[in-house]
């Protein structure tokens, strides 16, 4: 069964390969991802999931598709993707000393259309950031960029979390385990 990966992002590809899954194709679906008036930031993960797998799963009929989108909140407010240093500035001045929630939504599209979707919540508690700290995160990396809520996880912006509570891949950008049974539930071959 061909797999079709409906992103771009290299740490949804570095999760996969954790599991030992390659997609035989990346196809980013590249839509809007605008919240919608009055959309919270639970169910606009699912939808852009479910979207993005659509999309992709319309250009490639006979693939199996997988789609994953990860939205970083504060209470109902969406936070966006820091794709300059006054964004990533004003997300971690936002999430210092605070819990937040983190949300995937992930998506697939079986060449038969049968569909599977599921949104997966972790909690995050970030240590009150001092302005030291976040000029230092600014200045000595670049890994933030494009990253939703302004921070790795994966990388030195873990330094900055106190506790996590649900799944740590479901915050790098691809829950693993719900994947995986997704995966398996579509009849994926998985070791």
């Amino acid at each position: 069964m061909k797999l079709v990966l409906a992103s771009a992002s290299p740490r949804r590809r570095e999760l996969l390969a954790r599991i030992h899954v390659t997609p035989d194709l990346i196809d980013p679906a590249d839509i809007d991802e605008d919240p919608k008036a009055g959309e919270l930031p639970r169910p606009h993960a699912g939808r852009l999931a479910s979207e993005k797998a659509a999309v992709v799963a319309a250009r490639h009929p006979d693939a199996l598709v997988l789609a994953g989108d990860t939205v970083v909140a504060v209470g109902r407010r969406i936070l966006p993707k820091a794709e300059d240093e006054q964004t990533l500035r004003d997300c971690l001045a936002l999430l210092s000393g605070r819990r937040h929630r983190v949300f995937t939504g992930i998506a697939a599209v079986a060449p038969d259309g049968r569909k599977w979707e599921k949104v997966v919540e972790t909690i995050v508690a970030m240590k009150r950031l001092s302005q030291d700290e976040i000029d230092t995160y600014a200045a000595m990396t670049e890994e933030w960029m494009g990253k939703a809520g302004g921070y790795g996880l994966q990388g030195y912006g873990e330094v900055y979390v106190r506790f996590i509570h649900g799944s740590h891949s479901n915050v790098v950008g691809l829950p693993l385990a719900e994947t995986r049974n997704m995966l398996k539930a579509a009849g994926y071959p998985l070791a």
